[in-house]
């Protein structure tokens, strides 16, 4: 990353995420796009977007096995905001492979065969929609997990070489964005009124009413060391890919 981008984005006169938001997509133009997870950090900074008076391509990645409520907001954030989203699919091949091979719940009996479930179905199709961009931006907060405790609002992309991620959120927590939200009528995602804290995978994610831990219902058979799927830190012995 080069210093001069670095000192666009953090500078003292730049706190706020839509000024963030304004240096990044000022600078970057359209090598720059927004990855939606259709949670609510991403729902957030697209109506921030829209609101600065900025567009930017939006782009999200069909695992295969997502809920239908994330299809259902997916259309309602698309006609609100006159957005197309570009969905990336993970390779067919390698999924009927793995399933060939592990069967279809793999990613249950290890660690290891989760980080590979999310490989094929997440990290190889993310890396190839990052072909078209320089950096991108992500809704991810310090308070979400504890591999996210040293996040930064931009920040080397560890497991994509040569792109940069921008975290205009870092240092929001879950109510600002309830709040935010709610004042601005901005869409989300159903299951967060059925005690869903984070979305993703149908398979891999559960309500989790009572709990604190935003990641509580993500992969709730493993420790809080493992919960990332790989998208955004590179596993240890592993591609990353």
């Amino acid at each position: 990353m080069t210093e001069d981008i670095y000192s666009l984005i953090t500078h003292p006169d730049r706190q706020s995420p839509e000024d963030v938001l304004t240096a990044a997509i000022d600078h970057y133009g359209d090598r720059i796009g927004l990855a939606m997870s259709f949670q609510i950090g991403g729902v957030v900074l697209l109506d921030m977007i829209h609101r600065i008076g900025r567009r930017v391509s939006v782009f999200s990645i069909d695992t295969g096995r997502l809920p239908e409520e994330t299809y259902t907001c997916a259309e309602r954030i698309s006609q609100q905001y006159g957005i197309e989203i570009h969905w990336v699919f993970p390779r067919h091949e390698a999924v009927e492979t793995m399933i060939r091979k592990k069967g279809l719940y793999s990613f249950k009996v290890s660690a290891e065969n989760r980080k590979e479930c999310c490989s094929i179905r997440k990290v190889e199709p993310l890396t190839r929609a990052l072909g078209a961009y320089d950096a991108w931006i992500t809704g991810r907060r310090t308070d979400q997990l504890v591999t996210r405790k040293e996040l930064k609002v931009i920040e080397d992309d560890p497991v994509h070489p040569g792109k940069i991620k921008i975290n205009p959120l870092e240092h929001w927590n879950r109510d600002q964005l309830w709040e935010y939200i709610h004042a601005h009528n901005v869409p989300y995602h159903q299951l967060y009124n059925e005690g869903y804290l984070s979305i993703g995978c149908e398979c891999c994610t559960r309500s989790c009413k009572g709990e604190t831990d935003e990641r509580a219902g993500r992969w709730w058979w493993e420790s809080p060391e493992h919960k990332e799927c790989g998208l955004h830190i590179s596993y240890q012995g592993g591609s990353g890919i």
